[in-house]
């Protein structure tokens, strides 16, 4: 088999998909301590090119970026909803990001609720699950290389 073909039959992850097309990140629970996973995450989303929205309604600006009470209150497109919230918080965000628009749900890890998921799913929205973006864009990175 040639290279090219072997190129065109790989397998691209829910994940790559999602980090390869999006543009637009809300980070759902930012939080503007450096030593939260939060924060590291949307740093580094940040530095890579990712244009981060804060979702945090105690803060007024994570980041260098406005945060937002809420999804609903973001005035421009949303690719994805990070969220770093318990899983039993999830379920009202995932409807959020249906209503927005938004194109995916990333659940970071440590984060499970199979029914909003489901939910996200039959909605059209793709869905990734105890996972972290930071983890697998730097997987994709060294796959690069």
């Amino acid at each position: 088999m040639k290279e090219r073909e072997k190129m065109s039959t790989r397998h691209v992850s829910e994940e790559e998909e999602i980090l390869k097309t999006s543009k637009h990140v809300a980070v759902v629970g930012l939080s503007p301590k450096s030593d939260r996973p939060s924060f590291r995450v949307a740093a580094y989303l940040k530095e890579q090119g990712y244009r981060i929205i804060p979702v945090n309604p105690q803060e007024r600006e994570v980041l260098g970026e406005l945060s937002y009470p809420d999804l609903d209150s973001i005035p421009g497109p949303v690719d994805v909803v990070d969220i770093f919230r318990r899983s039993e918080l999830v379920p009202p965000i995932v409807e959020e990001a249906i209503k927005i628009g938004a194109k995916a749900v990333w659940m970071q890890e440590g984060v499970i609720n199979e029914d909003a998921a489901e939910r996200a799913r039959e909605a059209g929205l793709k869905v990734v699950m105890d996972r972290c973006m930071l983890k697998e864009h730097k997987k994709l990175e060294k796959q690069r290389k």
